[in-house]
């Protein structure tokens, strides 16, 4: 598949698609709070991500001037926010932003493959994340998330129930490895909310399906659940070096 300069981030389950009436009047609060305090400097709002039930709605806010007086007069509103179940928004200058696509490729990506305007212009048309800092990101988070797994079992001290435990703690991380990079090498593969990640993962990086199914299945789990968790942090950490070697040989012009 072809790629032009930037990278282009598959197009994630929208937050607008499951934002609750609650949830847009809480955003619009939001948004009305900052509009008081920030006032022309205010350039947007937006929210991000997909809504998981029981979990905050996160939210960017982009401004022309940052000062620590707007920080100060915004911090006696973060307890109010929070009883609307709204994360504190992420607050930047709009060229901190542009200027830092770089340094938080991943991070940065979800916000703009996902994002609700909620006040303002949508801020995020025409940028996008350059494929070259998506595949260094990758390769880093692959590379932690295997020495993590490295050093995790040698902390258990060969224990079956640490094992499971580590196995168990570690599963939404190795998820969220296999989206971003299913996301860098092929975009249109999987929608999060109907695809596979299992099948794209071995199509697309090799890694077993089964392996994938039974790591996930894990997540949130006792250690019990686990039948042989030795066994399976072996397949494990040979699957996310896989994974690692993968994104490391994998280059985009």
């Amino acid at each position: 598949m072809q790629c032009a300069q930037a990278h282009c981030v598959n197009n994630r389950l929208m937050a607008s698609s499951t934002l609750s009436p609650n949830g847009r009047a809480a955003l619009e609060t939001l948004a009305a709070d900052l509009r008081r305090i920030f006032g022309n400097r205010l350039h947007s709002v937006c929210a991000y991500g997909t809504i998981d039930e029981g979990a905050d709605i996160r939210s960017i806010a982009l401004v022309d001037r940052l000062a620590f007086e707007d920080l100060a007069a915004c911090a006696p509103l973060a307890r109010r926010w929070d009883a609307q179940a709204l994360a504190v928004p992420l607050i930047l200058e709009r060229d901190e932003f542009t200027r830092t696509l770089d340094v938080f490729p991943l991070e940065y990506g979800e916000i703009i493959a996902s994002h609700v305007p909620v006040f303002g212009d949508d801020p995020f048309e025409g940028i996008s994340v350059l494929a070259a800092d998506m595949r260094r990101a990758c390769e880093l988070q692959a590379k932690s998330h295997l020495i993590h797994l490295r050093e995790g079992f040698l902390e258990t001290g060969g224990d079956p129930r640490a094992v499971g435990r580590l196995i168990g703690a570690s599963a939404e991380g190795f998820r969220r490895l296999l989206m971003n990079i299913n996301t860098l090498v092929a975009p249109a593969s999987i929608d999060p909310a109907h695809g596979d990640l299992a099948t794209a993962a071995e199509e697309h990086i090799g890694v077993p399906a089964g392996l994938t199914r039974d790591v996930l299945a894990a997540s949130g789990g006792g250690p019990s659940t686990i039948p042989d968790s030795t066994a399976l942090l072996a397949r494990y950490i040979a699957g996310v070096e896989r994974v690692w070697e993968f994104v490391d040989a994998w280059k985009r012009a």
